[in-house]
């Protein structure tokens, strides 16, 4: 047997079993206790300071300087008493992932020193961080970019080892104010919506001041040993396995699914969650997912901004502490072929500041008409932008996972389930606008409060084909891949909604001004909402051909690969959108496109040099040596048998893969001279385009050859671990 595959197999086979109890008896005694949160705010601050902190925070105003002052001296007591050394400014670059740059608290004086924190480190600093992408609004002679506090998400302190870092969320932005990150614009997101649906929801409740955006993840991803991992080239630099023959059992049986969860596994999970809850993540479900080593966690609905942070810190304390039960997380949305990907659905809604949740339906006439008009202005946002809603999923791993039964097809279109399509039909066809004469009759007259009931959850199934599902008091956008950042598809959701919403009040005004009463204009609109927006409404099986060609007659979009996906994000429309409202520029924009296009061909780039260097130096030497073998046991012409079938029926594999390879290298070589003599945009996106339909197809059919190859080399001979060591070792 190959000794780096035999090696990572006796790893596995002797590996102990860790035992993880609870910090405490109950998870209430330590949830957030790594958290500057009230509590510790009302402990730390003088009351007076604490009151202002609080009021900035609830109305999204800004901190002045005495404040800040002592927030950060209560935030450093704090933070030391925990045992925290150092500080730093914790944001989300364009990477995908998250940056920090620690500073210590102690400050050498006079051969002495002392402990120090006040407002300038706390509210901004100039972490240069000039290699990050920008998409060309910062080069590296202009390296300064800037962090600053957000103060709607509380700080916390990171343990690593033994060591403590109080860890401040921050946006990150050019030395010339724009964005930099993911957090920045998803703010501006969510405060455009809360402008915007706020009117809308003081149409119900006069007292309604504020709507928050609300979002629920969950988060699918795989487990392997670490042995049979750093085995594996193509898993260390790509997160997925580029080569690899399929198991004969893969999740045909659906033996995994919510199945027992193996001992190693629980103790994983189990210190993870205790990491996350620590640091406030709410995470209170796990489970066995459908494909074998393919687990999922999900948490508590949160405000979206914190969600999104909690997310993403929650990747990070799952990859490190994977590594101490000697396991490696993989987050990549298609780490090996044959079985089913993993996604992050974002579970999403709209809550007012008087405790209702605007996507409930209720008793009343008036609520249900509150309901149906967010209900329905949200499914007209995704008719209006279904391309760009699949442009914000849009990845070189979430490719990989289109089209392939796991829920993120490359059209959208929106689940209601056959009950609420069946109130849409009935407002469309029985609304008749010339007899609105009595407001208080025409709710009664449609039987809304009859047709739809406090509960929704069971009145429909649940449409696991569909990408943007209602799913009771919320819509679960499925399509969102497992590495990615969920601001970027809540921040185009949340703009999307908001224009909507926005455009909704507008022409309900005028009908109003004209002399309609409230509910009169409202139903009207919603009316012509309804009839404007019901191609994208489907509720059958989106995987079918008979749907696809069933949408291209709606006009709605199929753009099945991300180089073609992302251009919508540099359409006049898009751009339009997110001017209007504030939260990208053309330039950030322009901006996002370039990296998103560079950082897809990068992707594959990486990806075919670790091709290439596998099949070179493990593939090819392990068919050799196997040949070598056959042709030692012939012991004449006349007796080849099957030794010789097997001989030639390799070389001429052989023969495929090499030319294969030579493609490769001749393509990578034209990749990097496009590259050095590209200009702009325009030449990323031809670069894309390149990787996308020349070199893929490639590394496609150098796949295909190896697999067939794993199928006949010797199994003592095959370098790499296989799919059925990878997958059902426990």
């Amino acid at each position: 047997m190959s000794k780096t595959r035999f090696n990572a197999i006796s790893a596995f086979a002797s590996r102990p079993k860790l035992n993880v109890e609870l910090p405490s008896e109950k998870i209430s005694d330590f949830f957030a206790s790594a958290v500057f949160g009230e509590k510790e705010m009302k402990e730390f601050l003088p009351s007076d300071a604490y009151k202002k902190l609080k009021a900035s925070i609830k109305e999204g105003k800004k901190v002045d300087r005495e404040i800040a002052d002592q927030v950060a001296s209560a935030m450093k007591a704090w933070a030391m008493k925990q045992g925290a050394t150092h500080y730093t400014h914790w944001f989300q670059p364009l990477t995908g992932t998250t940056a920090e740059k620690h500073d210590s608290f102690f400050i050498p004086i006079n051969g002495s020193g002392i402990e120090e924190f006040g407002a300038d480190a706390l509210v901004q600093q100039e972490p240069d961080a000039s290699s990050f992408p920008s998409g060309g609004i910062r080069v590296t002679f202009e390296a300064r970019g800037y962090s600053a506090w957000d103060i709607t998400s509380p700080a916390f302190i990171m343990t690593v080892g033994s060591g403590k870092t109080l860890c401040i969320p921050t946006i990150f932005i050019s030395y010339t104010g724009e964005t930099l990150d993911f957090k920045a614009p998803l703010l501006k997101s969510i405060q455009a919506l809360d402008n915007a649906a706020t009117e809308v929801a003081r149409y119900f409740d006069r007292d309604v001041k504020h709507v928050n955006t609300t979002l629920g993840w969950e988060q699918e991803y795989f487990l392997v040993d670490t042995a049979m991992y750093y085995a594996r080239p193509d898993l260390v630099m790509t997160g997925r396995t580029l080569l690899g023959k399929r198991s004969p059992k893969g999740q045909q049986l659906e033996d995994h699914y919510f199945g027992a969860i193996p001992e190693r596994v629980y103790a994983y999970m189990r210190d993870f969650e205790n990491e996350c809850l620590k640091l406030g993540i709410p995470i209170r479900t796990r489970h066995n997912e459908v494909a074998p080593s393919q687990y999922e966690c999900a948490p508590m609905f949160e405000e979206a901004n914190l969600a999104v942070d909690h997310n993403c810190l929650l990747m990070d304390v799952m990859d490190r502490v994977s590594s101490k039960h000697k396991l490696k997380v993989l987050f990549h949305e298609k780490p090996f072929a044959g079985i089913n990907g993993s996604g992050k659905h974002n579970n999403w809604s709209l809550g007012t500041d008087t405790g209702v949740n605007l996507l409930s339906p209720g008793k009343t006439p008036r609520t249900n008409l509150q309901f149906l008009t967010f209900f329905i202005n949200t499914i007209a946002a995704i008719n209006k932008h279904e391309e760009l809603l699949r442009s914000s999923v849009a990845s070189h791993g979430n490719d990989h996972r289109l089209g392939a039964n796991e829920a993120p097809p490359a059209i959208l279109s929106v689940f209601t389930g056959s009950y609420l399509r069946e109130v849409l039909d009935m407002i469309e066809t029985r609304v008749d606008e010339d007899k609105f004469d009595e407001q208080d009759n025409i709710t009664l007259r449609l039987d809304i409060h009859n047709r739809i009931p406090d509960i929704m959850l069971d009145n429909t199934d649940r449409n696991r084909t569909s990408p943007f599902a209602f799913t009771g008091n919320k819509f679960e956008f499925r399509a969102v891949g497992s590495s990615a950042n969920c601001a970027l598809p809540m921040t185009v959701l949340n703009a999307m909604v908001a224009e909507q919403l926005t455009q909704f009040k507008t022409e309900v005004d005028e009908y109003i001004k004209a002399g309609d009463y409230k509910d009169v204009a409202i139903l009207k609109v919603l009316r012509k909402t309804i009839k404007e927006s019901k191609r994208v409404i489907f509720e059958g099986d989106n995987y079918s051909e008979e749907w696809h060609k069933e949408a291209k007659k709606r006009g709605l979009s199929n753009n099945k690969n991300t180089p073609t996906a992302l251009s919508v994000l540099v359409s006049e429309k898009s751009i339009k959108l997110f001017e209007s409202l504030g939260i990208y520029s053309h330039r950030e924009i322009e901006a996002r496109y370039d990296i998103a296009l560079e950082t897809y061909s990068k992707a594959i780039q990486i990806e075919s040099r670790v091709l290439g260097e596998m099949v070179v130096n493990q593939i090819i030497p392990a068919c050799i040596e196997y040949q070598n073998k056959l042709i030692n046991n012939l012991k004449g012409l006349k007796e080849l048998g099957v030794n010789a079938k097997l001989y030639a029926s390799q070389t001429s594999i052989l023969t495929q893969i090499c030319e294969g390879i030579e493609k490769l290298t001749a393509l990578d070589k034209e990749m990097f001279d496009l590259r050095v003599k590209g200009n702009g945009i325009s030449d990323t996106k031809k670069q894309a385009l390149l990787y996308c339909d020349k070199v893929k197809p490639i590394m496609d059919e150098i796949r295909e050859i190896s697999d067939k190859l794993e199928g006949i080399v010797d199994d003592e001979l095959w370098p790499l671990p296989k799919y059925r060591e990878m997958l059902f070792a426990k």
